[in-house]
C-alpha cells in the first residue's frame, strides 16, 4: 500500500510547531516558544531551588551561603524585567510567557517568604497572607486568561517592587553588618510590602466583582 504523496510529512494546515519561529529578531511572525524571553523566565525557575537550598543549608547563620543566596534572589528579580522588556521590545510575548512568567515570579518571591517563616525571621501569618493573596489572585488571571490577559495593576506594580525590595533587605545580613538598629529597616519596608500585598489584592477583587455588572464576561 503506498502512502499519500505529503502525508505524514507536515502538521496539519492552520497549526504551527510551537517551537517554529522567531527566537530573538523583531517581527511580525509568530515567535517561537522557546524565544530568548522565555529561556530567560524558565531560568528563573531552575534559580530558585538553587536559592533555597542555599538559604536552609545556611540555617540563619548570615554565612557565605546567605549573602550567595541574597545575590541569586537579586539576579532572578532582575531577570524578570528583563524577559518582560525583551518580550515587549522584540515582540516576543507568547501564551507559554503569559502562563510561566507570574508562576516564576510567585515560585521565587513566594518560596522565599515560605524560608524565611521556617528560619523564624519572618511571622508565618505574614506570609500565609500573602501567600492566599498571591495564589488567588494568579488563579483569577489564569481562569481569566481564556478572555483577556489581566494586566498587572498600579498597585500590583507597586506591590511587587516593595516585595522585592523587603525580601532583598531581609535576606541579605545587613543586621550583622551594620548593627541591630537595621531591623527597623526590615520591619518598616516589609510592612510597607504587606500592606501593599493587601490593599492591590482587595483592589483586583473590587474589578473582577464590578466586571458582571459593567456587560462584559468577567
Amino acid at each position: 500500500m503506498t502512502t499519500p504523496t505529503g502525508a505524514g510529512s507536515h502538521a496539519p494546515a492552520g497549526k504551527t510547531f510551537p517551537f517554529t519561529g522567531r527566537i530573538v529578531s523583531r517581527g511580525e511572525g509568530p515567535a517561537s516558544t522557546a524565544n530568548i524571553a522565555n529561556i530567560i523566565t524558565v531560568v528563573r525557575i531552575l534559580m530558585a531551588p538553587l536559592f533555597f537550598v542555599m538559604l536552609v543549608v545556611d540555617d540563619g547563620h548570615m554565612g557565605a551561603l546567605r549573602v550567595w543566596a541574597a545575590v541569586i534572589f537579586v539576579v532572578a528579580i532582575l531577570t524578570d524585567s528583563l524577559d518582560g522588556f525583551l518580550a515587549r521590545r522584540q515582540n516576543l510575548v507568547s501564551d507559554f510567557g503569559k502562563i510561566v512568567d507570574p508562576l516564576a515570579d510567585k515560585v521565587l518571591t513566594g518560596g522565599a517568604f515560605i524560608v524565611l517563616s521556617v528560619l523564624g525571621e519572618l511571622p508565618w501569618w505574614v506570609t500565609i497572607v500573602i501567600l492566599v493573596r498571591e495564589v488567588g489572585i494568579t488563579v483569577y488571571r489564569f481562569v481569566a486568561l481564556k478572555d483577556r490577559v489581566i494586566a498587572a495593576s498600579r498597585g500590583g506594580k507597586i506591590k511587587t517592587l516593595l516585595q522585592g525590595v523587603a525580601l532583598t533587605l531581609a535576606l541579605f545580613p545587613f543586621t550583622t553588618w551594620l548593627g541591630g538598629w537595621f531591623s527597623w529597616v526590615d520591619i518598616v519596608v516589609m510592612s510597607a510590602a504587606f500592606v501593599a500585598t493587601v490593599l492591590s489584592g482587595l483592589d483586583y477583587m473590587r474589578v473582577a466583582l464590578q466586571r458582571p455588572h459593567d456587560g462584559t464576561r468577567p
